[in-house]
């Protein structure tokens, strides 16, 4: 079993109009023994920018700890918040630094850019960025969230559309693999506001 898979997690973010939405399971488990069932992977950087983080839970909260510090730090220097883009090099820069002993992370982030303009990315451990206009996904769940996601996006939603369209692609997949699942927690990000809810799903 890799070490990406030894706590199970799903972890997708999907675009819409003017929006975004991230959305995480909830079950940290030890390989296939269920450990926890409120786990949290979607975490704040600020309001208008968040990060999920798949892989080992030990690291992603290393990680974003790091992350919530180099943060604070912009805006102490800048008194402004980071543009997701700038966040997305940051993260991968990070990554980088440690190529040799990598986090065992697959960040996902999502944000709002200039004019409310919606941004995802993903990475692998070493920060690799992927760019993407509709949706990305990482976890151990990632290869039926695509498919889920392929049959199911498409553009210019909605957040109310949006957030059906997110819960039901990772309801679908989590039921798919066996290491994540246990409901889910989605973040729904407009200009204006932020929404969160969970999700409850099957519990086996």
């Amino acid at each position: 079993m890799s070490i990406f898979e030894y706590n199970g997690s799903a972890v997708v973010a999907m675009v819409g109009k003017n929006c975004f939405a991230i959305a995480s399971d909830r079950r940290l488990g030890v390989q296939l023994q269920t450990v926890a069932t409120d786990f949290q992977r979607a975490f704040k950087i600020h309001d208008k920018l968040y990060i999920g983080l798949s892989g080992l839970a030990t690291d992603a909260q290393t990680l974003y700890q790091r992350l919530v510090f180099r943060h604070k730090l912009y805006q102490l220097r800048e008194e402004r918040d980071m543009k997701p883009q700038t966040f997305a090099s940051l993260v991968s820069a990070l990554l980088y630094e440690k190529r040799f002993g990598p986090y065992f992370c697959q960040p996902v982030i999502a944000g709002l850019g200039d004019n409310d303009e919606p941004f995802i990315c993903t990475m692998d451990c070493l920060g690799a960025k992927e760019l993407a206009k509709d949706f990305v996904v990482s976890g151990t769940a990632s290869e039926s969230l695509y498919g889920a996601c392929e049959s199911m996006y498409k553009p210019g939603m909605e957040p109310e559309e949006l957030f059906e369209t997110i819960s039901q692609a990772l309801l679908a997949s989590v039921d798919r693999d066996c290491l994540s699942g246990w409901g889910g927690y989605v973040l729904l990000v407009t200009p204006t506001e932020v929404q969160e809810r969970v999700l409850k799903g099957r519990m086996d």
